[in-house]
Formats: C-alpha cells, structure tokens, sequence
C-alpha cells in the first residue's frame, strides 16, 4: 500500500515512526496511530488517493489543524494532511465573499479580511490554530455568531471530492446536472431521502427542535427542509460530516462585517438562578455577546494574577457572572447602547453594582478572564492526567437547571475543580473535566459519568455537541437524541455517498454501544517543561519549522512516545524515535519561543530543546565556549573578519570548505556559508557621556555581520539621538559583553554563567545600579538581555529595544522626513514577545508612506546561527512570507534584528536593513554638530 500511496502522492508520504506516532496525538483524548501520513497537494491527488485507499480498503482520515476535541481525526489507516499544501486564500467582491482552501487557519483568514471591515461568521475560540477544514467538517461556531452566522448559514460553494474521485464545484451553475450525470444513484438516493424525511412530520418537528439550538450531533439533516437540489442538499450534508463523507478541497465563504466598537463587561449575580433569569433581557437588549462563569469558575479566575482587583477580592460562594459585550459599527451607535444600558443595569438582579468599558485594556482584561479558564484548569492538572472540555447545549429556558444537575453529576462521580462556562445566548455549555485513563476505575467513572450526562442533556430537550462535533465521544448516542427513523436516515446518507464506508469509519455514527471508551489516551509523565501540554495544536501555525520536521506539539507527543516505548521494553522504538528526533525535533528548532505566544498553558518549548542540547554537550565543548565568553570581544572580531576574509575570495572557496567540513563534523556543528552572507562589521563603540539619557548596549551581531552598504545599525541610531538631543553612554567593556542567547539557544551552562555574571556587573555599574535604562539595538538580544536578568533576579534594571526607545524618546524630537514610497517591514518573534510590533510600525510609518506587514509573516527561523547550520530550516519558514513580499514590490525592506534581516535578504533576494536605518537615511544629514558624539568614543 505505501508504494502505490507513493505513486499517487509523489513527495507526500511519510511512514516513519516519528512521522506517524507524532500525527498520532490530537487536541482530543483519543489515541490512534496511522499506517500512513499522506500530504497531497491538488483535488487530484485527494482522488488518487482515495483510489488508492479503496484499492487496498485501508481507511481514511482527513486532518488539518488537529484542534478537534471529540476524536474525528484521529485514525489507524491512513491519514491525510490537508494543511501543508491547501492554505490558498483569495478575497472576494471587496471582501464580501472569500474563497479559501481547507489548510488556511481562520485567523489567517481574518487577517485578510480585516483591512476590508470584514471578517468570517464562524468564530472559534480556536481561530489561531483551527483551519477551513475543520470548520467545514464540524460546522464551527463561536462566542458571537450562535446559529445564524455558523458555518451552515454562511457557506455559500464547496470544491469537494467524492470517495469515488468525483471533484464537484457546488458553486458551478450546472454542479447539480453534473452530479446527476456522474453518480445518478447518489443523486437520485438524496432526493429520496429529502422527500422522505419531509414526509414525516415527526421527523420535520424533531429536525426543527434540535438544529432551533446549536447542534453538531451527527449528520445536518436539516439540509434536507432547507434545499431542494440534491446537490445543494450534499453541500450542506457534509458540513459537519467530520470528513465521513468527502473532502473539502475548498470552501466559499458569505462574510459578515466585522463591528469594531465595543464595550464589555463582566456582571456579577448571587446565583446562577439570577443569572439564567436576565438572559432574555440582555439578548433583547443586543448584547452580541454573553458569556457564562459559574461560581467554580469564578473561584478559578481569582488565581489568575491579570485578574482585576474587583473579581480577586469577591468573596465566592454562589455567585456566577455574566461577561457581556455590545459590538456595534459606530461609536455614536455604541454610546446609544451605552445610555439604554444604564437603565437596564439598574433593573438587573446583580449582586454589586455593573458597568460597561470601553477602554481596551479593560476590555482585554475582562477577555483574558473568560478565556483564562481553560488555561488555568488545564495548567493546574495533576501531571499523568487528560484534559477534557466537552460542551453540550439547551434550549435557554432549561439552562438554570442544566447547570445545577450538571454541578450534581460532578459532585456525584468526584471530579473536582470542574468548571461550567459557555456561550449563554445559545444555550451552550463548556465544562471540564481530568481524568486518568490507565486505571480501570477511573475509566469506569468517567464512562458513568458520560451515562448520566446524556440522560441528563436529553431529558432537557438538549443536545449532546453543541460546536465540538460528534466525533467518537458521542457516536454511539446519536440515534438516542434523534430516534430511529431520523438515525436510519443518517446511515442511509452515509451509505449513499461513501458505500465503501473508507471515511473516517467509527466517527459520527457508530454502533458500538462502548466506542467511546475505546482507543482513549494516555499521558505519562515525562518532565516538567511539557506535562502541562493539552495537545491542542495552538502553537502548531507559529512555528518555523511545521512544514520542514516537526511543531511543538509533536516535539513533546514525541517525548512521551518514547517514555511510553520504555514503559513497555520496546527498546527498537526507543532508539528509532531517539535517532530521528535528534534533527527532526532538536536541531531544526528554533527555539523562537513563539509557541509559548499561542499556548494556552504558556508551555515554551525551546526550553525543553535547549535543556536536551545541553545534555548532549560534551565537557570539551562546554570549556570551548566558556573560553569564548571570558575573550568575547575577540571571539566577535574573529567572527566579523572570517567572514570579510570569505567575501575576498571567489565565492566557491569558503562554500566548498564549510561544505567538506560539515561532512566530517556534522551539519549541527560547522556553519555553512553562502555568499549572501555579508562581511565583518566594525569593534563595537564605547561611549563616555557624564548626563547620559540611556546605557546603549549594542548587539555584537554587528561585529561579526556587517550592515548593508558597510554601515551598521548602531551609527544610525547615534546619529538619530544625536538629532534628537538624546545623550547615551555605553558599559566600559562593552565589546566583551553579550545578551548570552548563543550559549542559552544551545544549552552551554558554563559560558552563560560567566557571561551572565560580567554583564550583571557592567550593567550595575554602567546604569547606576538601575537608575538609566539599558537600550539594546537587536530585538533578539533586547529579549535576551531580559531573560538574563530576569533569571538572576535583577528587576531592577530595565532593558528596552531601541525601536521602543525611538518610538517613545527620539521620534517625537526628529524633523520630517523624506518618506519612501512604502516600506515591507519584518516584525521578529522577539519583536513579537517583546509587544514591539506596534513601535516597530510607528516607526515604519515615519519613513514610508505605506508600511507593508506581509499576512504569511512568520518567525524567519534563522535564530543566531540556526539559518547558517541548518539554512533548510529558514528556507522552509520564509517561503510563503518571501513570496508575498516578492509580489508586493515595495520600495524598501526592513526589519529590527540582523540575523533577522540576513535570513529574509537571503529569502527574498532584497536586502533587509534595520528600521532605525531606514528611518536614518530619511533624514536631513547630519551637520558638523554630530561629530560630537564620534568624538566621545574611545
């Protein structure tokens, strides 16, 4: 089977057992490992391998982001990955309508919706992570959009891929004639089923009731009351089919405007009775959106240090609360919702007094309360545990006493620190759970627990998915919550479209009373940096290297693979994902730290890889790099000469050396060399200034990598607080001083020791034990000064990247410029975690009349010498970023980190300067007045 996979999908099969072990975990609490992970790049190659798949009857699983919570993308035949190669997104009418492939996140399709107003109706809390794909196969929603702007109201054509190879374009004025044509069984099966199910009036009432509410329990049967044409009918079939009946290959969306004016806040009631009885006032009031936090949610969000002071200092015994939010399109329409809203408080049965703000702070904050519950529940787990987010919905009448049924159910089975949140407006509940699934009395708890919950939500006229999806948890209960003629339907649609039964088989209907309970994950413990993990894929999109080895998640599923290979003696496995996980995990991380930014638990898995590089350094290398700290400022010279050394001579010469030397020492060890590679730049300057403003603490990249043109960013930034009257000193032994990232990055304790130990010594001294500003001209090594002191306990000097210092102190003291035409600007992960990406952009915007921030912007991964050890890691992370950039055609290129620029320059083929440069030669020159500050150095 793999061999003809390999045929059908050139490139695109990989069977390894790291390939297959890593695609093995999702966000869910199911484990299945695939024979296969497929990555085809066209519909066609989809349809080769569903011929393929049917040929030798090995089942089939499309995955895309894997955020899925109820196990349909987890597989044990082959699966496919449909994000690599399926991420195109073109705008539409204005931004009216977009077309986008099943592999683009919603995010990134927001992204290029927003510069339009405009935005997409489904919007899951997941939108970072979870992509076109699954929002088509599990019919998403959201906090805002409830039932009238899901995925099912707001898809207008799919391109999709029948099991037997049919591509059929829904959007084509001839997709039903055509599909008559091509499977006339098919199409004449769904107008059956469509007639009978109009036929029946309990079935019709049933269909009514259920989908009156969100609902993703088994398949949409209310395509078969809203269209009439078999073909319009299948389209909306396999929304929320959760690919058991065909793939989407692409999807055309109707979008919905997105309203920028908002006011939140987060009221607080005595009950959950008082609660659940305002609801009807405040959606008739047009709140867009209400959230609720139950008392043990509340309770949860008081140990969360961003806490307002209000909340933290309540005293929580029956309160619940609910966090609203008007969006409207204007500010005079805003503060129109505002003046009703005084009233309607007043009205409401509230335990304190509420308001509304309207500062994004705030805001922010009040957010971070609804969304930190998942973090902080997830975080706090006893390590060995899953963590378990169902949901379930109901009509909203029933909600009050849903929830004090459900609280009894949890206080029934023992699952403590559960909480109930969710989306009030719907009628649409969250609630967690941890549980161990390797002790048979736990997994018999919590199968009587899920017993108890259906007849509960049943009973309640609920249903049993509200957004997550059938999946495994709840196949075997969908003919429960639809009866037997409505479920009889549902087998007959699946049995119409996919007669093989080759997608997707045991999700969404299953007829295993105990499948639920099959196939359920485990979760070693294994170390402190990734026990935290949640698997839910957030921090998949954001690294580097997603589509070269492996992301974060798979980094740690790994981790655990192998602690669960030693578990059982398989000694084979072990040393087979130990070999591959050495370059498919360690050395192609770059240790960016931008998975952190997504995380929801704030697991940082560059430390998990520098603690691993560290423990694979050698005592030889250890002193190596120890010497190096103790004589940096020669070491940095060295660097900067070896490479104006290399630009001398022909171009082959330095690649072929590097090139041998890296056969015999290794790729992760001797840097390769291109000719892109700039020369040395000059010994750092010294600065002596009596009334200094600021500590200028230059990054020794400029040393060892010279500027564009032979000049660095450091003399332009002089030269910008010599125009602005800014006086700036520099440590006596600067050139010998460093942020510590290469020993850091690479897990080299000695060194960063000793050089952590000179800089804190310097820095007392220089800033006047903290009383000066530190001001750092690459973000990267702005980020790693920070990191250096916060982790020697020194809070009392602060550090700020000389963009923010620009922004804040010299910008507003510089003459106009001359400004570029536009301006394609690099923001960094540094840039990034540092929250410099607004700075960044101001200062853009002072030297261009258009600032251009690529939508594929990514962390370019080039990470000190990363880019030059392994240059496939940054090629692969920059591709879409540089072809955007490519078309774009901008006047000037920049970014504020120069091993950043050195990466796109060398992906792009334009040459990336620091912004301070940029903004520099924007400038009136510089008169006989600035030599003033050359001649301070020394």
């Amino acid at each position: 089977m793999l061999a003809a996979l390999r045929l059908a999908c050139a490139g695109g099969v990989a069977a390894r057992a790291t390939d297959r072990l890593s695609s093995a975990h999702d966000a869910s609490h199911y484990l299945l490992t695939p024979r296969a992970v497929v990555s085809p790049a066209s519909p066609e190659e989809v349809g080769a391998v569903l011929a393929t798949c049917r040929a030798h009857r090995a089942p089939i699983t499309f995955r895309s982001g894997g955020t899925s919570l109820s196990g349909q993308a987890s597989s044990d035949g082959v699966l496919v990955d449909t994000r690599r190669h399926f991420r195109q997104v073109r705008v539409l009418d204005e931004g009216v309508r977009v077309r986008t492939g099943p592999g683009a996140t919603v995010r990134s399709v927001n992204a290029r919706l927003a510069r339009y107003g405009r935005k997409l109706g489904p919007d899951p809390a997941s939108e970072i992570a979870c992509t076109i794909g699954g929002v088509v196969a599990n019919n998403s929603s959201g906090m805002a959009c409830g039932t009238e702007a899901n995925t099912y109201r707001t898809l207008e054509s799919a391109v999709l891929v029948l099991a037997s190879g049919l591509v059929l374009d829904t959007g084509e004025p001839s997709a039903d004639a055509r599909l008559r044509a091509a499977e006339p069984a098919l199409h004449t099966g769904l107008a059956r089923l469509r007639d009978r199910v109009r036929a029946n009036a309990d079935s019709v009432a049933t269909i009514r009731r259920l989908y009156a509410i969100k609902n993703t329990m088994g398949y949409g049967l209310n395509s078969f009351l809203d269209h009439d044409e078999p073909a319009a009918i299948l389209e909306h079939l396999v929304i929320g089919s959760e690919g058991t009946l065909a793939f989407v290959a692409e999807a055309t969306f109707r979008t919905v405007p997105v309203r920028p004016f908002a006011a939140t806040g987060l009221l607080i009631f005595p009950d959950l009775a008082a609660a659940t009885v305002s609801l009807p006032t405040l959606v008739a009031a047009g709140f867009a959106t209400i959230e609720l936090l139950d008392a043990a949610s509340l309770r949860v969000a008081q140990r969360d240090h961003e806490a307002p002071d209000a909340l933290r200092a309540l005293e929580v015994s029956t309160q619940a609360a609910l966090l609203v939010e008007y969006q409207e399109d204007s500010e005079e329409a805003l503060q129109q919702r505002l003046l009703q809203a005084r009233e309607l408080l007043g009205r409401l049965p509230l335990a304190s007094p509420g308001s509304l703000s309207t500062d994004a702070a705030q805001r922010a904050q009040l957010w971070h309360i609804r969304k930190g519950l998942y973090t902080l529940v997830a975080g706090a787990r006893p390590s060995g545990t899953t963590a378990l987010l169902e949901d379930i919905a109901v009509p909203v009448d029933r909600l009050y006493e849903t929830c004090i049924r459900l609280t009894e159910l949890f206080d029934r089975h023992g699952y403590e620190e559960s909480v109930i949140f969710g989306h009030a407006k719907d009628g649409n509940l969250h609630f967690m759970l941890n549980e161990r699934f390797d002790r048979p009395e736990l997994l018999a708890r919590y199968e009587a627990f899920t017993a108890d919950m259906v007849e509960l939500v049943l009973a309640q006229g609920g249903t049993l998915k509200a957004e997550h999806g059938t999946g495994r948890v709840m196949a075997p209960f969908v003919r429960r919550q639809y009866g037997d003629e409505l479920y009889e339907v549902m087998q007959e649609v699946k049995a119409l479209i996919d007669p093989d039964g080759l997608l997707n088989p045991g999700v969404l209907l299953n007829e295993d009373p105990g499948a639920h309970v099959q196939g359920l994950k485990t979760t070693p413990t294994v170390e402190v940096e990734v026990d935290r993990c949640v698997e839910c894929g957030y921090c998949e999109p954001v690294c580097p290297s997603r589509d070269l080895t492996t992301t974060p998640r798979e980094r740690i599923v790994l981790r655990r693979e192998m602690a669960r290979a030693e578990a059982a003696g398989d000694t084979g496995l072990l040393a087979t994902l130990q070999d591959e996980y050495e370059y498919d995990a360690v050395e192609t991380c770059a240790v960016d730290g931008m998975c952190q930014t997504a995380c929801p638990v704030l697991i940082n898995t560059g430390d998990l890889v520098r603690r691993l590089r560290g423990d694979s350094v050698g005592r030889v290398e250890q002193r190596g790099w120890k010497v190096a700290a103790d004589h940096w400022d020669g070491v940095s010279r060295v660097g900067g000469v070896a490479l104006s050394a290399a630009r001398a001579v022909p171009a082959p010469l330095p690649a072929v050396a590097t090139t041998l030397a890296r056969a015999v020492l290794g790729a992760d060890t001797v840097p390769s060399y291109s000719h892109d590679l700039p020369g040395g730049g000059p010994r750092r300057p010294r600065l002596t200034t009596p009334d200094a403003d600021a500590v200028y603490f230059s990054s020794c990249t400029t040393t060892m990598f010279g500027g564009v043109d032979g000049e660095s960013v450091g003399e332009a930034f002089l030269r910008l607080c010599e125009r602005a009257g800014v006086e700036l000193a520099t440590p006596a032994d600067l050139p010998s001083l460093c942020c510590g990232t290469p020993w850091k990055s690479k897990g080299l304790t000695d060194g960063y020791a000793a050089m952590r130990s000179r800089v804190l010594a310097s820095l007392h001294e220089a800033t006047r034990g903290g009383a000066l500003p530190v001001v750092c001209d690459a973000s990267s090594c702005s980020e790693g000064l920070e990191i250096l002191l916060d982790g020697a306990s020194e809070a009392g000097i602060r550090v700020i990247d000389a963009v923010a210092f620009v922004d804040e102190v010299v910008l507003p003291r510089l003459p106009r410029s001359t400004r570029l035409p536009s301006l394609a600007v690099h923001p960094t992960c540094s840039s990034t975690r540092l929250g410099l990406n607004d700075a960044l952009l101001r200062v853009a915007a002072a030297c261009a009349e258009q600032v251009v921030v690529p939508d594929d912007w990514s962390c370019c991964a080039f990470a000190g010498d990363r880019g030059m050890l392994h240059p496939e890691l940054t090629a692969s992370a920059t591709r879409r970023e540089a072809a955007e950039i490519v078309a774009t055609e901008a006047a000037g290129h920049a970014s504020l980190n120069r091993t950043c620029e050195l990466g796109m320059t060398r992906a792009t083929g334009q040459p990336y300067r620091h912004v301070l440069q940029v903004l520099d030669s924007t400038l009136p020159a510089v008169g006989a007045a600035g030599d003033s500050a050359r001649a301070r150095r020394r």
